[in-house]
């Protein structure tokens, strides 16, 4: 057991960038010519009472009392999707509200002092590419590379950081093996298009898991653990390092245009994953002694884990690293309090190791559509869906804000938001 009210201060380098993070689908609503929302209509007809995202949190009519909220709330930097499929809603097609409105967002941003981290696909796409086979096809590459010759000139002045993809390496099976390959060279092409028009640096958020052998002293756990890790993560920093792309079960390249496409390391971090060759499909169940069931439904985001954010880290000590996303779904607020402690407390100590860690982005801004549910939820601030898409900031909102301001932690902020441990029941 640990007490959260023991941690002792902590500092971040001077300049250390705090933000927090969010994407188009999920927040702006209405995206209707993703392919997402395809997925979602389709899943309505099945199960008529699924959630679909609908409005989401109503973003993109809401842009200029969002910022004005993460201006308030002291965030320096800002994680947003310009979507695709609004921008290119038909192939061929560009729309022209849709770039102008991503124009004054970001223009607004940058007016406000707000560095911009602009992700070009956060998992949805037009619903025309992906009827092309979207990225399961290399050669649908000359769509995104129209579409990239289009948006990124507009958008590059007011452009600090660019994020090609999203955890496109979480992608398992046969089908999505071959997508995560494909992905890897798009990534690469994608990053030297960017340098034609933009000196900001350039990087893909990488989903970082710490695979956790259940049986730490097993050889079977063990193995399948350094096998899940290699398809899940050595594969991309192996690529980026070395220009050798290697997936296993579907091949590999070597291509120097590879090498060296992530200016920094953008890495998306929130728990553990424990690895069981007794079960099926080596997806160990948690252990019942740290297992929280913080919302009211089964999800991944089910343990505290925060020696994830030093181990994993630890292995990136080559490149600048921002986490470009970390945080909790949790209904009860108190506990984002304890895990924003405890995770920051494990970044600080990864820097100390010599970790060059330069910013944090907390997930999310929000409460937002989580792919399938708005049950999860991951905010700093509520949004009242029923009332206007009321924003209303969370106490965790305001205990993040007087760590950005004092650039560190001291135990006597937490006690003014948290006077006791808090319980599921």
């Amino acid at each position: 057991m640990t007490d959260v009210f023991s941690i002792p201060s902590y500092r971040f380098p001077e300049g250390f960038l705090w933000g927090s993070a969010t994407a188009a689908h999920q927040i702006e609503g209405n995206n209707i010519h993703s392919d997402k929302w395809k997925s979602e209509q389709d899943t309505r007809k099945i199960y008529p009472d699924a959630e679909a995202s609908g409005m989401a949190c109503n973003h993109y009519n809401m842009v200029e009392e969002d910022v004005a909220l993460i201006k308030t709330l002291g965030h320096g930097a800002f994680r947003l999707g310009v979507e695709w499929a609004r921008i290119q809603p038909c192939e061929g097609v560009f729309d022209q509200e849709a770039t102008e409105h991503y124009l004054k967002e970001l223009a607004l941003l940058k007016e406000n002092g707000i560095k911009t981290f602009v992700t070009l696909v956060h998992f949805s796409v037009p619903q025309w590419f992906a009827e092309k086979e979207g990225w399961g096809n290399l050669e649908n590459y000359k769509y995104f590379e129209a579409y990239l010759h289009y948006i990124v000139p507009k958008i590059a002045p007011l452009v600090d950081f660019w994020c090609v993809f999203n955890e496109f390496n979480l992608e398992m099976g046969e089908v999505g093996l071959k997508r995560k390959f494909n992905q890897v060279i798009c990534h690469a092409r994608a990053y030297h298009l960017i340098k034609q028009y933009s000196s900001a640096p350039v990087s893909t958020a990488h989903a970082l898991i710490h695979h956790f052998a259940k049986r730490q002293y097993d050889a079977f756990d063990k193995a399948a653990q350094a096998w899940t890790d290699v398809l899940m993560h050595e594969y991309f920093f192996h690529a980026i390092r070395t220009g050798e792309l290697v997936v296993p079960t579907v091949g590999s390249v070597f291509d120097k245009e590879i090498k060296d496409t992530c200016d920094y390391w953008a890495i998306n971090l929130y728990t553990r994953e424990l690895v069981d060759t007794r079960v099926p499909n080596m997806n160990g169940a948690r252990f019942p002694f740290n297992k929280m069931q913080m919302i009211s439904m089964p999800f991944y985001h089910e343990e505290f884990f925060p020696e994830a954010m030093y181990h994993c880290l630890n292995r990136l000590k080559d490149r600048p690293v921002y986490i470009t996303e970390n945080g909790v779904s949790a209904k009860n607020d108190e506990f984002r309090l304890v895990y924003i402690a405890e995770y920051l407390c494990a970044l600080s100590e990864a820097i100390k190791d010599g970790v060059d860690v330069r910013g944090y982005l907390h997930w999310s801004l929000m409460d937002n559509w989580e792919w399938g549910s708005y049950i999860p939820q991951f905010g700093l601030v509520g949004v009242d869906r029923e009332h206007d898409f009321k924003r209303m900031p969370k106490p965790s909102a305001y205990f993040y804000r007087e760590i950005i301001e004092h650039n560190g932690y001291e135990p006597e902020m937490l006690k003014k938001y948290l006077k006791e441990l808090p319980r599921l029941s």
